[in-house]
């Protein structure tokens, strides 16, 4: 679970052990803005010929992403992927032991700025920043954000009519919503993010008197959510990211999704290891996967909100407020132990586990 992996961060990759810090591996590239600086990356890279990605993004879309870019560039890329718990672990452990296999890592926003922290990730200068947005890019360039998740509300179209659903989160106070909800055990951050916005106490209360009057039933990953809106286990979830339903939706489940205000969302980016053995192939990976005629379109062609503005905005009428990864880091324990104490502890859901 994301909480369990920020707080092994939080407490400090110290315990594992760090080595003396080796000099960069030909880093120069990645501070050079010439004119020229397309043609030397490529043909650098071409140099290397191969590139070791590790990521926590869904199995079933990585060859849409990388298949472009071997044919484009004639360069292997070479993936693990896991869990963003066990991607964060496998870093920081080969970090620790002196071991630099990796070139680049994909996942969320908060584990990458705990590499920051960590020193495993190099600033990176690209003409690519250009066009992102704004809070695609913290102020060390150490990663940047290619996709944000949004978390929107799903619900099962038999069971519910579109005109009977909430306008606003006051709105699941009404009894009608009784035994009806779901949630996801791990949105804790969602929950601290949007109470930043409605109001730590005003909004804390709301929820608490939700889940006094109609309960809700807390359920771990959004996959499952999704299949139980789809089976009418769980007529409607207040947490699932956006493009899980769209899927099923697209495919003839009976789901549809919509999005109180504001929206909240995670950012998934990428950064390159310190150390990375082949470090030009990893930036021109790196270019392709924040440029628009890229990885970014590609994201958006299987549901994905990417970060590049040049690409058509996703979801042009939700209000979007971005979880802040220092935030996640910062105060991962209080915030987790706000949501268990709102949610987990009042639910009797055996399928929590």
């Amino acid at each position: 679970m994301m909480a369990a992996a920020v707080a092994a961060v939080a407490a400090g990759a110290a315990a594992l052990g760090r080595p003396a810090m080796a000099q960069e591996k030909n880093a120069s590239l990645m501070q050079y803005d010439g004119p020229d600086r397309a043609q030397k990356i490529l043909a650098a890279a071409k140099e290397e010929g191969a590139v070791t990605l590790y990521t926590s993004l869904a199995a079933g879309n990585l060859r849409a992403l990388i298949d472009p870019f071997e044919k484009k560039y004639g360069i292997k890329v070479t993936v693990w992927r896991a869990s963003t718990e066990k991607v964060l672990q496998r870093t920081l452990s080969e970090a620790a032991a002196g071991r630099y296999e990796v070139d680049l890592i994909h996942f969320g926003a908060p584990q990458l700025e705990a590499l920051h922290r960590e020193k495993i990730l190099q600033p990176v200068k690209s003409p690519i920043f250009g066009e992102l947005m704004p809070e695609a890019l913290p102020a060390h360039r150490e990663w940047a954000a290619t996709i944000l998740q949004v978390y929107v509300q799903a619900y099962n179209t038999k069971l519910i009519k579109k005109e009977d659903l909430p306008k606003s989160y006051r709105d699941l106070l009404d009894p009608k919503w009784k035994g009806k909800l779901g949630m996801n055990t791990d949105a804790w951050s969602w929950y601290a993010t949007l109470l930043q916005s409605l109001g730590e106490e005003k909004g804390g209360k709301l929820f608490r008197d939700i889940v006094a009057t109609n309960g809700i039933s807390m359920r771990q990953g959004d996959s499952l959510l999704t299949n139980l809106v789809t089976a009418g286990d769980v007529p409607l979830v207040l947490t699932v990211y956006q493009h899980m339903p769209q899927k099923a939706k697209n495919g003839g489940a009976p789901i549809d999704w919509f999005a109180l205000t504001p929206s909240i969302a995670r950012a998934n980016g990428i950064g390159i290891a310190r150390h990375a053995p082949h470090p030009n192939a990893a930036l021109l990976f790196y270019d392709y996967m924040l440029s628009a005629t890229g990885a970014q379109q590609v994201f958006s062609s299987i549901g994905y909100v990417p970060t590049n503005t040049k690409l058509p905005p996703a979801l042009p009428n939700l209000q979007i407020k971005l979880v802040d990864p220092v935030t996640v880091l910062d105060q991962v324990d209080r915030w987790n132990k706000s949501f268990d104490d709102t949610f987990i502890k009042h639910s009797n859901n055996s399928a929590m586990k």
